[in-house]
């Protein structure tokens, strides 16, 4: 007699990512010959640099293909604290920066490093869909400092008060965010450092679009406000973004000693080390030119004033600018209850599954990161396909009544 085997109880509240879900579906679509314009990824649609896939092939034809050190190969370590240091001012060890499988590895290895049962970690909303599974997988709370549209998704004093309890470990901050864009203030910065100080906070400072930038100045950050607490922060950063890497899975953190060691007694027992081959492309990224991210940036910037324009023509769709990173986030609430046929828009899972239908257009419902009154586009793809998918977005929207 077989019995069924039983699924861990911490799985029943993991769901599976949304983004890729649509993308998959998307996908799916497109294989079986519909002409699908996908808005939903996020990665840069530009080639991995010349020089970075000549450093893999290289490091192929050399042999280095066994294991490496756990936390990551020393030039590669050394170089990113040397990337750190001439980008912010920030000082790091080797010995303070793990080279991880990709940021959202980072974030986990963090996670269950820090945070444990009875533990609650703040979550600015609207927030990347992968932050509370990973705080819940390390038996973990998240608690939801609700961001709004009036402000920028800025932080603000009183809703951030809201979310404090003595059970409170830590806060994440996406800055430039996935998937408003924004990009929080010097001031909303010195609400959380000021929390941070007093009752001991770890700050996540998960900074994979800062190379992706477009408002002028220095961009603001936790340990630009408050340096002394870099004892207190885990900054996260990788090449995914800024080198068009997202399948080398290659991420890093840089922290205190203590907090790195933890995380590497993790990555010993779950991937022994990193790709071999993706160090050696990543070492060749972060210590190569610097050109290729700020010509994505350029790029970026042009296909956003269109696809802004698009959406504010739109009517009833509000949208705050994006200061960073390669979505625009609408609000298109004013669009649930309408309908076409017997299809009725109850909320945004349901709009991004009608435009995937009607339209041909793969986005992602706000529900996914916890904003249920928007919908996220990625302008990571041509101005042929944001025109021709902003014309039968307004299409299909202008059909709901």
């Amino acid at each position: 007699m077989s019995h069924q085997v039983a699924i861990a109880q911490r799985m029943q509240q993991i769901k599976p990512s949304p983004t890729l879900a649509v993308n998959a579906k998307a996908k799916a679509l497109k294989a079986a010959g519909a002409d699908i314009l996908n808005f939903s990824v996020g990665e840069p649609d530009f080639d991995t640099p010349a020089h970075v896939r000549q450093a893999a092939k290289e490091a192929i034809d050399q042999g280095f293909t066994r294991y490496t050190a756990v936390p990551g190969i020393p030039e590669l370590r050394e170089a990113i604290c040397q990337r750190l240091r001439s980008d912010h001012g920030w000082r790091y060890e080797p010995d303070q920066i793990q080279v991880c499988c990709g940021g959202k590895h980072g974030l986990y290895n963090m996670a269950q490093a820090l945070f444990g049962p009875g533990d609650e970690v703040i979550v600015p909303t609207p927030y990347w869909v992968s932050y509370p599974p990973i705080v819940e997988l390390a038996g973990a709370t998240p608690v939801y400092l609700q961001l709004r549209e009036e402000s920028g998704f800025d932080i603000e004093a009183q809703a951030l008060a809201q979310c404090v309890s003595p059970r409170t470990r830590g806060i994440i901050v996406n800055s430039p965010s996935n998937p408003t864009g924004a990009i929080f203030s010097e001031s909303g910065l010195r609400l959380v450092a000021e929390y941070a100080r007093k009752q001991g906070w770890v700050v996540i400072s998960d900074d994979i679009y800062d190379t992706i930038v477009y408002q002028e100045g220095v961009l603001p950050h936790i340990l630009r406000v408050a340096p002394d607490l870099q004892d207190q922060t885990i900054v996260l950063n990788g090449v995914s973004k800024s080198f068009a890497m997202t399948g080398w899975r290659i991420g890093y953190c840089a922290g205190p000693k203590p907090v790195i060691a933890a995380m590497n007694k993790i990555q010993s027992q779950s991937t022994s080390n990193p790709c071999s081959i993706s160090q050696k492309a990543a070492l060749a990224a972060v210590s190569g030119p610097q050109d290729f991210p700020v010509m994505m940036k350029e790029s970026f910037a042009k296909r956003l004033e269109v696809i802004l324009a698009h959406l504010r023509d739109l009517p009833g769709v509000s949208c705050v600018r994006p200061q960073g990173a390669f979505y625009v986030f609408p609000n298109v609430s004013a669009y649930f209850g309408k309908r076409l046929g017997d299809k009725t828009i109850a909320g945004s899972v349901d709009l991004a599954d009608y435009l995937l239908d009607e339209a041909l257009i793969a986005s992602v419902p706000g529900a996914a990161f916890g904003a249920d009154d928007f919908i996220r586009f990625s302008f990571a793809t041509s101005l042929e396909i944001i025109n021709q998918g902003m014309g039968r977005l307004k299409t299909a929207l202008a059909k709901l009544a």
